[in-house]
């Protein structure tokens, strides 16, 4: 966040600030996997060597472990 800018009131306190769109799209993104982890949170989770042998079955994932 280099070209960050700052929208000051009469006494000269910070009150907004201006990035650039690319930077702002990127903590949209964030926030929104953020989201979708508090989302998730409660959901089960599998084993990594289940995953890899589902890809593996399915031809997504070609190496040897």
């Amino acid at each position: 966040m280099d070209e960050l800018r700052y929208i000051v009131d009469e006494k000269g306190e910070k009150k907004e600030v201006v990035i650039p769109v690319e930077e702002y799209e990127e903590l949209l993104e964030d926030l929104h996997d953020l989201a979708v982890v508090a989302e998730r949170k409660g959901e089960p989770t599998v084993p990594l060597e289940e995953i890899i042998e589902k890809l593996k079955r399915n031809g997504i994932l070609q190496c040897s472990t």
